[in-house]
This record gives C-alpha cells, sequence and structure tokens, in this order.
C-alpha cells in the first residue's frame, strides 16, 4: 500500500506538471515547487524563534485555521509561525498572510522531502487543519517526537480509513496526537477504527463567522450605493457554471423586485459572461461600475477574490453555489448574519448544512422550478424570513467556542511551551 500510496502521488505531480501549460492553478503549484526545499532551508537558516506549523490544503481552510491562528500567535507571541499550503488557490492569496513569519507550499509528501522539511522547521506543533493526512510528514513528526495535531476534522462511514482495507490509512491517523473533530459522530468513527485520541471541538469556522459578522464593517462604497434603496438583496456566493440554469429563473421573474449580487467562485471571462447573459443589459460588473452606473443595474457581478465575506452584511437572502458540482461552498459565512440559505443537493458532507436544513434555516433545491417554490413563501412574508433569521444566529453563535477549547487543551499539554 505504501508503494501505491507514493506511486499515485508522483502521478498526481507528473499530471500536474503535464497540465501546467493550459492550467493556471497547475503552473503555479508547479512553479512553486520547483527548488522548493532549498528555499525553505534558507529562509529559515538564521531563525532562532520557536516555530509552529500550520498547514491548509487551500483558502477554506486557512479561513476555517485563522482564529485558532491568531489565538496561538496571542497566547505565545515569542513563537513564530510557518504556514503551509497545498494548493495554489491557497498559496496565492495568502502568501503575503502578516499573521505567518512564514509561508510556503508544502513539498510533496515523499520520506526525503518530509525528513528535510521537518528538520529545517523544527516546529514544537504542527496543526493540520479539516484533513490532508500526509504519511510521511506524520510519519516525521513522530518519529522527531513533535505533537501533530488536527483541527476541525470531520469523518464518515464511506471513507477509506473506515473500510477492512484501509489499515494503512488508518495509520496515518494513528500518528496524530489528537484529533479534534467537528462533531461526536466523528468520535465514535474513530473509535471503531482504533483511534481514541480524539474529542468534538467543533468547527473554528463558527469563531471566524461570528468574529466578522461582529466587526466594524469595511467601508465599500459601490456596494453601498447599488443596495441603498427599497430593494431586498440576495447574495449569490461562490456560484459554479451549473448554478446559472438553476438561478436564472430566479433572477428573471424577480429582477424588478430585488437586486442580486453574483460573486462567482473562479474569476474569468467565461463565468462572467455566463452571469451577464442572464440579464443582459442589467449586468454590471464590480470593476467597471461606479456609484452612478450601479444605481441601474440589477445585477453587480464581482470579478475579484476576496470580497465575499463582506458581501452578506448587504443581503437579506443566501444563495450558495458548488452544491450542484462536487460540493457546497460556505454557508456559515451568510448564516453569521441571518440569511435564509439556499443551495443545490450535495451537501450531506456538510455538518452546519444540514444542521441547518434540520433546523428550517436553508433549503437545498435540485431545480430552478424548486428553487423558485422554496424562494416565494420567505420572499412573501417577512415574519417568515425573520424567524429564520433569529434561528441561523442562535445557531451560529451556541456553535462558537471551538479555538478556545483547543487552546485550553494545547495549554493543559504544555505542548507549545
Amino acid at each position: 500500500m505504501l508503494f501505491l500510496y507514493t506511486l499515485i502521488l508522483r502521478l498526481y505531480a507528473l499530471l500536474l506538471r503535464l497540465v501546467a501549460p493550459f492550467v493556471p492553478k497547475a503552473a503555479h503549484w508547479v512553479q512553486g515547487q520547483q527548488n522548493l526545499l532549498p528555499h525553505i532551508q534558507q529562509a529559515l537558516q538564521h531563525e532562532t524563534a520557536p516555530l509552529a506549523w500550520f498547514h491548509c490544503a487551500s483558502l477554506g481552510e486557512f479561513e476555517q485555521g485563522r482564529p485558532l491562528m491568531e489565538a496561538y500567535a496571542q497566547q505565545y507571541p515569542s513563537h513564530k509561525m510557518v504556514l503551509t499550503f497545498f494548493s495554489s488557490s491557497g498559496y496565492e492569496v495568502r502568501k503575503n498572510w502578516p499573521g505567518a513569519a512564514y509561508v510556503f507550499y508544502l513539498p510533496l509528501d515523499t520520506a526525503h522531502n518530509a525528513r528535510v522539511f521537518v528538520q529545517t522547521v523544527k516546529p514544537r506543533l504542527a496543526v493540520f487543519v479539516k484533513y490532508e493526512f500526509w504519511h510521511y510528514f506524520l510519519a516525521e513528526l513522530k518519529r522527531q517526537q513533535i505533537p501533530a495535531i488536527c483541527v476541525a476534522a470531520i469523518f464518515w462511514p464511506k471513507q477509506i480509513y473506515f473500510k477492512p482495507w484501509g489499515g494503512f490509512y488508518r495509520r496515518i491517523l494513528q500518528n496524530l496526537t489528537h484529533i479534534f473533530t467537528q462533531n461526536q459522530a466523528s468520535v465514535d468513527l474513530l473509535r471503531t477504527a482504533g483511534i481514541s485520541a480524539a474529542s468534538v471541538a467543533g468547527d473554528t469556522r463558527f469563531d471566524t463567522v461570528v468574529r466578522t459578522a461582529a466587526a466594524t464593517p469595511k467601508h465599500l462604497p459601490l456596494i453601498e450605493a447599488f443596495t441603498d434603496d427599497w430593494a431586498p438583496v440576495v447574495i449569490i456566493g461562490s456560484s459554479w457554471p451549473e448554478d446559472m440554469p438553476v438561478l436564472t429563473p430566479l433572477l428573471q421573474k424577480y429582477q424588478d423586485q430585488l437586486r442580486f449580487i453574483v460573486a462567482p467562485h473562479e474569476i474569468n471571462e467565461s463565468n462572467l459572461r455566463l452571469v451577464e447573459e442572464s440579464l443582459p443589459g442589467k449586468v454590471a460588473r464590480y470593476s467597471q461600475a461606479d456609484t452612478a452606473s450601479v444605481a441601474h443595474a440589477r445585477v453587480l457581478l464581482i470579478d475579484n477574490v476576496g470580497l465575499l465575506s463582506q458581501l452578506y452584511r448587504f443581503g437579506h437572502f443566501a444563495y450558495i453555489g458548488g452544491a450542484f458540482g462536487k460540493g457546497l461552498h460556505n454557508t456559515l459565512e451568510a448564516a453569521a448574519f441571518g440569511l435564509p440559505l439556499f443551495f443545490g443537493p450535495t451537501y450531506h458532507k456538510f455538518q452546519e448544512a444540514q444542521d441547518l436544513v434540520e433546523l428550517g434555516c436553508a433549503f437545498p433545491v435540485t431545480s430552478a422550478k424548486e428553487l423558485l417554490a422554496a424562494f416565494a413563501p420567505l420572499f412573501h412574508l417577512e415574519e417568515t424570513r425573520l424567524r429564520v433569521q433569529d434561528l441561523s444566529l442562535d445557531y451560529v453563535h451556541d456553535h462558537s467556542g471551538a479555538t478556545s477549547k483547543i487552546m485550553r487543551w494545547l495549554a493543559a499539554q504544555r505542548i507549545a511551551e
């Protein structure tokens, strides 16, 4: 199994190199891997401060782990942080994040790379956010007796760890010092696999969104001008092309009664044009608009990255994309502002989405017809929308606090000292 694991990783790296000339994300990753270990060694050669290593697969995991990183920095001010990403989308957006002293791509998981990386960084603690359990890195951390924890983890029965043939992958998890899960079901599953060093802390994203919702809002003149009238606002966050056939009838039916802010998951010309074609002549691109021109638009199309979390405070309803494809995107950012949520059918791997559906705060749909039917009662009955708002806000606040639980555990174990 180890041979197969290594072979798959090498084939994956080869595939990325082959497609790099045609796929920008792959090109970024390939470029980032070039001379990576010498670059890390040079960057750290004179570092004497204690280091903590935080690893995030991509941008979503970074935002999930961010409250813990910031709490760690506050509790251990003499320590410095090494932040790694596997995905180029995470690294390229957060490579200059001031909370980390060093930000790198994660070297490919090989025995040599893991040994050199861990010997170079010499972290007091390694933290993996949600998933990405790398065999060689975790084995090397254990060999060097460096505590390694996973936070905001979530597991389900169909994963390979819980299959009869999953022994190799279960042993990877056993190299972790402790696993903090989002729910009790995950802890119970781990115990069936012989992994007892696990406990429920919750999802650190709740801490992020509660803080974002409570923070002094950024001044966004164009958004304020677009939403400064009587019309309720629908925020369409992280939309994919697969979402647009479901959304377009909603945009067309309510174009005179609502305003829409659309933030595609991937900013490229084809995705932007797809939104513009839904309401020809009534869509304004954020980068090309001004406070005068947006007054005549019904849809404001966000064609930059990093603004979405600040947009939900302007909304009355939210549609979250991705659930007509690989999986649902972040629902908590919108739920923290009490917005009724709509999304596609692929959401069951996300505990918070399941919870919000059960509470009656979120409404999964499989077609444009179902979206129109689910939306109408909330739009026409203000009392219903406000009831959803209260339930959603209570849910988010009741589930915050994962960061403080993990920090108390670290302090009790004296791991970082």
